[in-house]
């Protein structure tokens, strides 16, 4: 007897039986739906006084049976032809109660892109037998859409629909949504469209504005094209899918509408959180750490980042593997042994821990390598000025300007992720100026993953050696000091000796009312390194700050400071 699905507590076997019975019916592929088929279920429904659901496929089988709302069906994610936008299958309800679609019905229909829903009222007679009622057709709407989802036909007969060619519909409504995908797809680009999801959930509407705009930003970065975007209001976060379920049908709603096959959320989520999304909408769902992984990955030049980069994925990767109890073991292998043998979630953390201490003892010996390289500038003398900030801030443009160089700078997210040192000069530090070393380093970002900063503990190391921290700031965007905080944090947590000393870049495209209060706010010097506007004035601070700390070319001092402007107390 063939599995019925859905609220089947309580049936009888011979109920159970005339169920699972329906699995051998079939109906012509052009047909919806025939009155015998319809009639069955109609009696079966009366019976048991619930509601029979039947999948068919377009060839005229049944597929599913179930018990109860459209929604007890169990839908097969992909079950129609390659390259089709709608599932293949159309779904046949049997109602008790009059009153046509119901909500659960439609969102059914749209939430797993059905061929088509039919639902029928089911009717007591006179006589005390069946009688069948109306019938209600409904199908999704083409993504061109201005109103519903959904398109409803009005009621009907069932024997219209039995004479009617369903194929013909499926066929016309395919042909649409194609016309309306190639329509999207002239001129654009093959980059993915993605659906930003933000969430607020106390920290205040500019606060979480802020983290979607920047979300945005990372997404640009990774080779994602901005759909939409959406921002939820929620007091409290939903444990299982992180926003309401309301809040997932509007996002299920704006990615078919703007042909998005991605949602992309500010927050990171659990692995059961992410599998519970993307078992209800059905679309690949990614959360703020997967993408600045991936912008990583692909911005990777050379062995060390590359390491550091795979060390980060595969960390990330090993917190996320979930099993099923022992009684649910995948089994990998067992025959001839004592016992069930290594499940295949155990054999994929194995590989994966064994694979991280190779990348473990490599990042290793990329730390003594740039110790020893340090150790050889320190013999040199030569001061050291380190140029941090968050992510995109213009450190590898100003880096260039300063240093006469021509390292990498993108306005892109983390285009920096080696460590570059080139020689420049500060013509007031010491006597006669001298000779220093400028390096450029990755950027940082609120809420830096854990795996990344675990992963570039060899790159972030070079800041313990500098002389000078250099934090340069974006004062042209805005929530400028947020980034200052979040930077501050990143320095502090990293138990960082150097002093710092801010410098403002992006004059040139900042409000001057917002640079203004800025300088006052940090002390800080203000520059253009597009445009090299202030540039003079920054060397000769920069001079200024090593002469105060006693560092110049022929000696170093024990002194640390925190921030010109703040703090200026010294051990």
């Amino acid at each position: 007897m063939e599995r019925v699905h859905g609220n089947v507590s309580g049936l009888r076997n011979n109920h159970l039986k005339r169920l699972s019975n329906l699995y051998r019916r079939k109906v012509p592929p052009s047909t919806t739906v025939t009155i015998a088929l319809a009639r069955a279920m109609a009696e079966i429904s009366r019976e048991i006084g619930r509601g029979v659901v039947l999948l068919i496929d377009r060839r005229g089988r049944v597929v599913t049976v179930a018990v109860g709302d459209a929604n007890d069906a169990p839908i097969p994610q992909r079950f129609g032809e390659v390259g089709s936008r709608l599932s293949g299958l159309r779904l046949i309800h049997s109602h008790l109660k009059l009153g046509g679609l119901s909500p659960d019905d439609l969102t059914t229909l749209f939430l797993n892109r059905l061929d088509a829903l039919v639902a029928f009222d089911t009717l007591s007679s006179a006589n005390g037998g069946i009688e069948l009622g109306q019938a209600h057709f409904a199908q999704i709407a083409p993504p061109t859409s201005s109103e519903e989802d959904w398109i409803v036909d009005p009621p009907t007969q069932l024997g219209y629909l039995e004479q009617g060619d369903v194929l013909e519909r499926i066929r016309a409504l395919e042909e649409e949504l194609t016309r309306s995908r190639k329509a999207r797809d002239v001129g654009s680009s093959s980059e993915e469209r993605a659906i930003l999801v933000g969430l607020e959930s106390g920290e205040g509407t500019f606060e979480a504005e802020s983290r979607l705009a920047e979300l945005e930003e990372l997404t640009r970065s990774a080779g994602g094209k901005i759909a939409g975007k959406s921002l939820q209001h929620r007091k409290t976060i939903n444990p299982k899918t992180l926003i309401g379920l309301g809040k997932l049908q509007e996002l299920v709603s704006l990615a078919y509408h703007e042909d998005a096959d991605l949602l992309v959320f500010d927050r990171e989520l659990s692995p059961g959180q992410a599998r519970e999304i993307e078992s209800f909408t059905r679309l690949k769902v990614l959360d703020r750490t997967q993408v600045i992984l991936d912008i990583f990955a692909q911005n990777a030049r050379g062995r060390e980042a590359q390491v550091q980069v795979e060390l980060s994925q595969l960390n990330y990767q090993l917190t996320r593997l979930s099993g099923r109890g022992s009684q649910m073991s995948r089994l990998g292998g067992g025959i001839g042994t004592r016992g069930p043998g290594e499940t295949k979630l155990e054999v994929d953390r194995r590989r994966i821990r064994t694979r991280i201490s190779a990348l473990e003892t490599e990042v290793d010996s990329i730390s003594r390598q740039r110790s020893e390289t340090r150790k050889n500038r320190r013999r040199g003398r030569t001061p050291v000025i380190a140029l941090v900030g968050y992510t995109n801030a213009g450190k590898s443009t100003l880096f260039n300007v300063v240093s006469k160089s021509n390292a990498l700078a993108r306005n892109k997210l983390f285009s920096t992720l080696r460590p570059t040192t080139k020689e420049g000069w500060l013509p007031d530090l010491g006597e006669w100026g001298a000779k220093v070393l400028y390096t450029d380093t990755v950027g940082f970002i609120r809420d830096l993953p854990d795996e990344l900063r675990d992963a570039f503990r060899a790159t972030l190391a070079e800041l313990h050696e500098a002389d000078l921290l250099l934090h340069v700031v974006d004062a042209a965007i805005p929530g400028a000091p947020d980034r200052v905080d979040a930077v501050n944090r990143i320095l502090d947590d990293l138990d960082l000796d150097p002093p710092r000393y801010i410098v403002l870049n992006k004059a040139d495209a900042a409000d001057q009312k917002v640079i203004i209060q800025l300088r006052q706010r940090y002390g800080a010097s203000v520059v253009s390194a597009a445009t090299k506007n202030g540039l003079d004035n920054l060397k000769s601070e920069l001079a200024t700050q090593l002469n105060q700390s006693g560092v110049h070319s022929t000696g170093f001092s024990n002194k640390k400071y925190a921030y010109s402007g703040f703090i200026t107390s010294a051990d």
